[in-house]
Order: C-alpha cells, then sequence, then structure tokens
C-alpha cells in the first residue's frame, strides 16, 4: 500500500498536476492538504474518474483536506474534523480506516496543521492546542492497536538539518523550541517519521517558498510528515520525496511524499 501526502495549495489551480502525478505514480492512498475549496467545488468527477474514491472535509477560500483511496482498495470509519474543540471549524483533519481483499487494514488520517504565525499570539497558541488535540486523538486510536498513518503538512521542521538555513527560521512558528517540543511530545506516543526512517540524511526537503529563489538556489525546509504507528511502521518498505514535481509550471510549493507498506 503505498501512502502519499500532498499539500497542493489550492486544488482548482492544481488539478492537473495531482491527475499526473496520480497517472504516473498510482499511489493506493493520497491524502490532501489546503484544497482552498468547499467540498461541492472540489473536482471528483476528475480523480473518480481516475479510479479514486473521494472524501473532502473543504471550506471557502482556507485549509480543507482530502483522502483518495484507489480502487480495488475500501475505507470505512470515515471521521471528519480532529475530535477535542467542538467550536473548532478550521477544516483541517479527515480520517478513515483503508482495506481491502489480502491488504490488512491501515487507519489514514490527512493532517493540516495550523502554521501558527506570528508568534506568540493567538494564531500560535490555536497551533498548540491543535497538537496537543492531535496527541490525544492519536493515543486513542493508538489503543485500538490498528496500524495508524498521520499524514499531512504539519508546519513543523523537525531538527535543523531538516531546513537549507535553520538560522532563518529561529523565530518561526514552525521551528520554535516549543513547537519541536510538541512534536516530539506526539512522536513518543510511538511513532515512527517514516521519511526519517528510511532516509536519515540531511537535504531532504518537502517545501520550498515562492519567494526568493528558494527553489533553485534548494533553500527548503521539511514540514510534510507521515508518522507510523508501531503496526504500521512493521510494514514499512520505503520512503520517497517526489521533488521532480516543483519544477512543474506553476507548481504547488509543496510536493508528494510517500512511504510503502506491505500488505500486512
Amino acid at each position: 500500500m503505498r501512502i502519499t501526502t500532498w499539500n497542493v495549495n489550492s486544488i482548482k489551480q492544481r488539478v492537473g498536476h495531482l491527475l499526473g502525478f496520480l497517472d504516473e505514480a498510482k499511489p493506493d492512498v493520497v491524502c490532501l492538504q489546503e484544497l482552498k475549496c468547499q467540498d461541492a467545488s472540489f473536482p471528483r468527477e476528475e480523480i473518480e474518474a481516475a479510479g479514486y474514491a473521494v472524501e473532502t472535509l473543504g471550506q471557502k477560500a482556507y485549509n480543507g483536506v482530502a483522502l483518495l483511496v484507489r480502487a480495488p482498495l475500501q475505507y470505512t470509519q470515515l471521521l471528519r474534523g480532529l475530535p477535542g474543540d467542538a467550536e473548532d471549524e478550521q477544516a483541517r483533519y479527515i480520517e478513515a480506516l483503508v482495506h481491502g481483499e489480502g491488504v490488512a487494514p491501515v487507519r489514514v488520517a490527512s493532517i493540516y496543521l495550523p502554521n501558527g504565525n506570528p508568534a506568540p499570539g493567538p494564531k500560535y497558541s490555536y497551533k498548540l492546542a491543535f497538537m496537543a488535540r492531535l496527541k490525544a486523538h492519536a493515543r486513542a486510536l493508538m489503543a485500538s492497536e490498528d496500524a495508524l498513518v498521520l499524514a499531512g503538512d504539519f508546519n513543523v521542521i523537525p531538527e535543523p538539518e531538516d531546513a537549507a538555513d535553520p538560522a532563518a527560521w529561529t523565530q518561526d512558528a514552525l521551528f520554535l523550541p516549543e513547537t519541536r517540543r510538541a512534536f516530539r511530545a506526539l512522536l513518543a506516543e510511538g511513532f515512527t517519521d517514516g521519511l526519517r526512517a528510511c532516509e536519515p540524511s540531511a537535504g531532504l526537503y518537502t517545501f520550498w517558498d515562492y519567494q526568493a529563489g528558494c527553489w533553485p538556489r534548494n533553500q527548503g525546509i521539511r514540514i510534510d510528515h507521515l508518522l507510523l504507528s508501531p503496526q504500521a511502521a512493521d510494514r514499512l518498505v520505503s520512503a520517497s520525496v517526489q521533488k521532480h514535481l516543483r519544477g512543474l509550471e506553476k507548481p504547488s510549493d509543496h510536493v508528494p511524499v510517500t512511504v510503502e507498506l506491505s500488505d500486512g
């Protein structure tokens, strides 16, 4: 089972790139973030025609997450929205249990964690509160002992080697000590960083800002992650970054990241 996460930074702008990627790579499950559209505006028909079932949690102009599941795989136990705050209306979390004949189930979540800037401030407080809710929900899911993959744009640079220029990010919400502590606390629940488990070297990035020539100079950061529960990590075969997609015309500023799990 190949599971991909990709912040497309507007599905309307990037649907052609997405369809090309689906045809080229044929991932089994795709977790999308930053759709920037409501559910009714999502290009469902084009993606269904490519062989994928579609579930979305959209929001006008901002945020938005989706799960795409490639036939013949199926899914159940769909959850839209992260538990823990009934007043949170931001579209940042969707989850389902994916399974198929001869394939052990994997619970997959698509997550768009808040950016948090400027910090300190209410946006940063919301980011930390969201991370605390995510940890609590992940702990509850871990108790089921299903294989679990938390995939998405976490807006967290975990370590200095995850940035081409760490000094440029020291005052940013993505790299503040409190942010990194919260991320480590999530990992401490028993998760494995899927990409790092397979590719431990520095210089592996998933985001290059549109500004200041970051892409040509490879001034990137790694903020898109797939976190695997022990049951999922036991099935980890490989992990990769589809970096070439950043070089397309009118690309997202993020690229896909993929893990492959054995059928279990």
